[in-house]
């Protein structure tokens, strides 16, 4: 694959360093691996990928095994187009790590982050984010997981579905309201240990692209006080936080899958001979492969734009909502190209592009669905021109 956006002035030399190890990583540890157990693959990558250092990068904090004090948003984005490149599980595995964490990161205390970070970075135990519910996805204010305090404690009862890791996790950052509160206000976060009683896996979910994800029930689950992240009532803010963070990487995803897709493509388009001659040489897949590149530069200019802005210390909801928006909405229809060119055989199960067609799908939904972005860009375009007198030129 072609690695030119490396020299985008995005990047420091570090973090071309970090690419290039990644690549070389994946290349020779990521082969074809049958999935037949996902629960067991994953577990394998996690700890892989904890071993060979690229874990630390999704964990803020040297003294609790971060590659940096702050998570580096260029790094963990290089890291994720290099591993869904190769291996969409891995990118996967080491996503969840940070986004399951991420909370912890930002908002736990001095003994929360010394209890959980380290073994997170070293790949040796195994986090999930439990925010969304049967009947609040995208809707966070619509939860309706309880958080009943009694003395020292909290007592948790709901849902939560769609998690990732769910069933496998060691921890799970829950997201739970006060009884009577309503909307944003009244949500506060915490860590719930995996064998914590009154939490059970309720069912397994399987997906057109295998993940680990379960539906997960809270019937009386008691915690310590001492597990909730921050305030009373900043659950919110922290899970906006946290989604921020990592919103911007699912962009980076989206592109590793897009620039294999292009390259499948490519080796199939100068390959297939038809009509006496290859199909490169018709207009037509010349238009077809052009379109797609395209569609690639354009993403990845968004997404290191992103990148490189929330690492200068910037607020990116905007910047990180067209970045994911545009990168998976353009792999999707990348990779759908691909599996054109490559016929009857695009759509034969083991082929690459068939692989890729099924996990582009999810990354159009998970952490706030296209739609979604596009109201958050809106949003954001309306709030700036209401204050014309804060937008310099």
């Amino acid at each position: 694959m072609n690695r030119a956006h490396l020299e985008w002035p995005f990047f420091e030399p570090e973090h071309r360093r970090l690419a290039q190890e990644v690549w070389a990583w994946a290349r020779k540890n990521l082969g074809e691996h049958p999935e037949t157990d996902v629960d067991r693959t994953c577990q394998r990558l996690v700890r892989a990928l904890g071993e060979a250092g690229f874990i630390r990068y999704a964990v803020g904090g040297q003294a609790y095994g971060g590659a940096k004090e702050t998570i580096d948003t260029r790094a963990v984005c290089l890291i994720r187009e290099a591993l869904a490149y190769h291996h969409g599980l891995a990118d996967f595995a080491f996503a969840m790590q940070g986004l399951g964490s991420g909370a912890i990161t930002l908002c736990g205390n001095e003994a929360q982050r010394a209890r959980y970070l380290p073994k997170v970075a070293q790949g040796q135990a195994i986090a999930a984010f439990a925010l969304s519910e049967p009947q609040a996805g995208s809707d966070v204010g619509g939860l309706s997981t309880l958080a009943q305090q009694e003395g020292g404690t909290y007592v948790l009862n709901g849902e939560k579905t769609w998690i990732s890791n769910g069933g496998i996790a060691d921890f799970y950052v829950v997201f739970a309201r006060a009884p009577g509160s309503q909307g944003s206000k009244g949500i506060s976060a915490f860590v719930v240990d995996a064998d914590t009683p009154g939490l059970e896996v309720a069912e397994r979910l399987e997906v057109m692209a295998p993940h680990p994800l379960a539906t997960l029930r809270f019937r009386d689950c008691r915690i310590p006080r001492a597990q909730r992240l921050g305030e009373e009532g900043e659950g919110f803010k922290i899970a906006m936080q946290t989604l921020d963070i990592f919103r911007t990487s699912v962009a980076a995803a989206a592109l590793g899958f897009a620039r294999r897709a292009l390259d499948e493509a490519l080796a199939r388009a100068t390959t297939r001979r038809m009509f006496g001659q290859t199909l490169a040489e018709f207009q037509l897949t010349q238009a077809k492969l052009a379109q797609m590149a395209v569609q690639i530069d354009t993403a990845a200019l968004l997404t290191y734009r992103a990148a490189w802005l929330r690492d200068q210390g910037r607020r990116v909801t905007l910047e990180a909502a067209m970045a994911k928006l545009t990168a998976t909405e353009h792999a999707q229809q990348v990779i759908d190209a691909a599996v054109q060119l490559w016929g009857g055989l695009g759509v034969k199960k083991g082929q690459v592009v068939e692989s890729l067609y099924r996990e582009i799908r999810a990354l159009r939904i998970y952490e706030g669905a296209s739609e979604v972005q596009q109201l958050i860009i809106a949003r954001e375009l309306l709030k700036a021109y209401q204050k014309p007198e804060e937008v310099s030129v």
